[in-house]
């Protein structure tokens, strides 16, 4: 079965090596330095360069529609005979938004009240990025639903470093 795989930049290169993954998106600071991890192919590992904020503010890098687009290109190429790992600095914001918006992609038969409280089930500390979450609605075309079905799972139990989980995609 198709799976999603959310984790921290810690657990990036233990989560594929364990769950066999062949793409990885990297959501992250372009400060912080990301070597791909063995085994995947320079054209299976998408890098997006932004911050981990939800409005403007003083050197720091907003998220932009061409950071969602570039992830919904990227994830619909996914092949999904293995899984796709994807992952933020501590697997928490930008990495749970991602995977939302790439659920909500794939899958779109399913409502975005669903993903997200799916999310919330098999993750306590997921909080996905609000800006991110509407990026992805508009892109989508999901008239405010995503940000809704962010709003409605509210915030995760406070932690340095997120719980990993996955979604499990299945047939579309």
């Amino acid at each position: 079965m198709p799976r999603i795989h959310v984790c921290s930049l810690q657990r990036l290169y233990e989560t594929v090596r364990t769950t066999g993954a062949a793409d990885v998106v990297t959501v992250i600071k372009a400060v912080t330095p990301v070597p791909r991890p063995e085994g995947i192919a320079p054209e299976r590992h998408l890098v997006l360069n932004f911050s981990d904020i939800t409005e403007p503010r003083e050197g720091e890098v907003m998220a932009g529609e061409q950071d969602v687009a570039a992830l919904v290109a990227f994830v619909t190429r996914w092949e999904r005979a293995r899984p796709l790992v994807i992952h933020c600095y501590a697997g928490v914001s930008r990495s749970t938004a991602s995977a939302f918006i790439a659920a909500c992609a794939l899958r779109p038969d399913r409502t975005e009240t669903e993903w997200a409280g799916h999310i919330r089930a098999v993750s306590p500390t997921a909080t996905p990025n609000r800006h991110l979450a509407a990026l992805g609605d508009d892109l989508l075309g999901r008239g405010g639903r995503m940000v809704d079905a962010i709003d409605a799972i509210g915030r995760g139990i406070d932690t340095f470093e997120g719980v990993p989980f996955a979604l499990d995609i299945g047939a579309g």
